[in-house]
């Protein structure tokens, strides 16, 4: 075995090790696939008020911009299925933000990681991420073989579905590459079919602007366009139905990841709860978690216009 294959077992035996049910490795390259789709994207105003997706175009497409004289990108999917959901019958929020906010928890097992090469393959040069820098997570977990773009334009693992967070290290270090997976969405459009806002206007084509989660989580007006008005079907933050509706998500299996558990209240709370949400519950419920990122007016504000 030679130090390349040593040291690719090495880095996926610790990621398994530390929770992430895949890991796959792909060249540190420019994007050149991603480029025509970002420009397009970027072109028709899909990212609405997401300014931010404007930013650092080139660093987006060429991790070798992020971390000098890069050689490989270790792409990381960490489960957050959760074994107990919400009922039907209330406002709904994500599955991701059952828990705790997942950046922390994710973040320190990267740092974790990035501890281990360097104790045991020694001085390496790299930089860690979880869904806070310019790269393209779907993008790299695709050309590593961790699965493939569905038509919804989230990632889907054969396995595992989609209900999972994706993570990077970008490494200066030259390691053994996985390949691409074949696509198997076929002729399945049911994400298309049941997004209620049309937000998926064209296989594999995401128009943020329209997306539930944008209008919930990204849009900062003080009222949602009155367009969406009686389309939201009581989601509050984020929405979940074009996973849902996957069937590659019977797979989905809960995870074993006690952080991304929700508050014991979550589960139990009806719409006449919701509505009637005070801002000391919104802080007991949420402490730590991902949904204080729209504050208790903003979620107040969801809670409104779904109910309307």
């Amino acid at each position: 075995m030679n130090f390349k294959e040593r040291n690719t077992k090495l880095i996926k035996e610790k990621a398994a090790g530390l929770g992430f049910f895949f890991c796959g490795i792909s060249k540190a390259d420019f994007l050149h696939d991603e480029a025509k789709h970002l420009d397009s994207y970027l072109k028709n105003n899909y990212q609405g008020n997401m300014s931010y997706l404007e930013n650092h175009y080139d660093k987006r497409l060429d991790p070798r911009l992020l971390v000098d004289n890069a050689k490989s990108v270790v792409s990381l999917l960490m489960n957050y299925y959760p074994e107990n959901k919400q009922p039907a019958d209330t406002f709904q929020i994500s599955k991701y933000a059952y828990g705790k906010d997942y950046h922390f928890h994710i973040k320190d097992k990267l740092k974790e990681f990035y501890q281990f090469i360097q104790d045991e393959i020694g001085e390496v040069g790299g930089r860690v991420f979880v869904d806070s820098a310019p790269v393209l997570d779907k993008s790299w977990a695709k050309k590593s073989g961790l699965g493939w773009v569905g038509k919804h334009s989230n990632l889907i693992n054969p396995k595992n579905g989609s209900f999972f967070f994706i993570a990077e290290l970008i490494l200066d270090l030259e390691l053994e590459e996985d390949g691409p997976m074949k696509d198997y969405c076929g002729t399945c459009t049911r994400c298309i079919d049941a997004c209620p806002t049309g937000a998926i206007v064209d296989p594999y084509v995401v128009d943020g602007s329209k997306c539930i989660s944008y209008l919930t989580i990204e849009l900062k007006d003080e009222i949602i366009p009155s367009e969406f008005k009686g389309k939201m079907e009581n989601w509050i933050f984020g929405c979940d139905i074009c996973q849902d509706v996957c069937p590659w998500n019977r797979f989905s299996k809960p995870t074993k990841e006690a952080f991304f558990s929700p508050h014991e209240n979550l589960l139990k709370m009806s719409k006449s709860d919701w509505t009637d949400l005070t801002e000391e519950v919104f802080q007991e419920l949420f402490r730590k978690g991902a949904v204080k990122r729209t504050k208790f007016k903003g979620l107040t504000r969801n809670i409104g216009f779904s109910g309307e």
